[in-house]
């Protein structure tokens, strides 16, 4: 065999030994990359307690409502490296669960009317629709001078329920409320936790009063 048909021989070999490397390390590298694709995060194991209430009764609010025994109430000393617009902001937090009820009270006034406030309690809600499947909102309205609207968001968002709550005669007071779970678990895995909590955030809607 002359050396030119050899030349040709072995160029042509190299070839497909490299073409075979080439399948070989891509094959690999599928099985590896599906040996260590990551498991969607799933809540962890809960222990639910048991559903005792207390009473919100802090000096610093005019109002007074019931929240869980297994939460604890933190008045926000800063809010975005500065002092909170009035001292009746703060958080309900519930440890087991790491989540936290983000609230924050504002007087109605001339430079913060009522129908200011709730566009803003409605555009902050709105801000949702970019991940939101869902939104409800549902009014309500009791007997004892306190009415609001209830928003229930469903879908990959941050916040899937909140809440502003008024004075239905006076108009003197409005309050927000935000719940967020600090966790990257998905929604479905995350669903028994949040319809555990939004009874408590029921609870607290259903037995609050102006003072």
């Amino acid at each position: 065999m002359s050396p030119k048909i050899q030349g040709q021989l072995w160029t042509t070999l190299k070839m497909k030994i490299l073409a075979l490397a080439l399948a070989l390390a891509f094959a690999l590298a599928a099985c590896e990359e599906a040996a260590f694709t990551p498991k969607p995060r799933g809540y962890p194991r809960v222990i639910y307690p048991e559903k005792e209430y207390q009473a919100f009764d802090e000096n610093y609010c005019q109002f007074t409502f019931q929240y869980p025994k297994y939460a604890i109430v933190q008045q926000d000393s800063t809010f975005f490296e500065e002092k909170p617009a009035h001292p009746c902001w703060f958080n309900i937090y519930m440890p087991d669960f790491e989540c936290r009820l983000h609230c924050s009270y504002t007087p109605i006034s001339k430079q913060l009317p009522f129908d200011k406030l709730k566009t803003d309690a409605f555009k902050m809600t709105d801000w949702h629709n970019k991940k939101a499947t869902y939104i409800e909102n549902t009014p309500f309205s009791k007997p004892n001078n306190v009415e609001g609207m209830l928003f229930q968001i469903e879908g990959p968002v941050a916040s899937q329920l909140q809440f502003y709550v008024t004075d239905s005669l006076e108009q003197q007071h409005f309050m927000r409320c935000a719940l967020y779970f600090y966790t990257q678990a998905r929604p479905d895995s995350l669903a028994p936790v949040y319809e555990f909590v939004r009874k408590d955030v029921e609870k607290m809607i259903e037995t609050f009063e102006w003072k």
